[in-house]
């Protein structure tokens, strides 16, 4: 099985669980990861299981100004977080917006602050409605993966993201 994750991640988190998510879906399979930006059709169009997250930025997917201040959150003399290496190109929403209609299945993810949904929103949920406008059939229920306040991940998500990417395997090769 050919698996793609695509991932936008500003300081970290979402890449980090797309490598676990990676990991969890296991070597029998072809898996690539892959910021957003290097995510073109061409990539995902023959894909058999084609797996999205972003973090979740002002009860959503991330948007431009909310990008930016996430990068100027970054570059402050007493900032504690680093940029990814990709943080500064395309978003989801700007994927989505040029990706026609693919014809496999998908999944969802986000990762956000450790709250309540109804607080803190869930990219997840966008992300899924995205995929499914696309030709998606998801194979699970948007997925969010936790973040402390202090922008690390919360102990135990990563080998959480790995076993919904085993979770994701068996949806799709029974």
């Amino acid at each position: 099985m050919r698996v793609v994750v695509v991932y936008e991640s500003m300081y970290g988190n979402t890449h980090a669980i797309a490598e676990a998510i990676r990991h969890g879906i296991g070597p029998a399979h072809s898996v690539a990861v892959v910021p957003v930006e290097d995510a073109d059709e061409d990539l995902v169009e023959g894909a058999d299981l084609v797996v999205v997250g972003g973090p979740t930025h002002a009860h959503g997917m991330s948007r431009e100004t909310t990008r930016r201040a996430a990068a100027d959150a970054a570059d402050k003399k007493d900032s504690t977080v680093t940029l990814d290496p990709s943080a500064e190109g395309a978003g989801l929403r700007d994927w989505f917006t040029a990706l026609g209609r693919v014809n496999a299945e998908g999944a969802a993810f986000d990762t956000r602050l450790d709250a309540p949904a109804v607080l803190t929103g869930r990219a997840s949920k966008r992300i899924g409605r995205q995929l499914r406008k696309h030709g998606f059939d998801l194979v699970a229920d948007p997925e969010s993966f936790l973040v402390t306040k202090e922008n690390r991940l919360e102990p135990g998500e990563e080998a959480r993201a790995g076993e919904w990417g085993q979770n994701l395997v068996r949806a799709v090769v029974p």
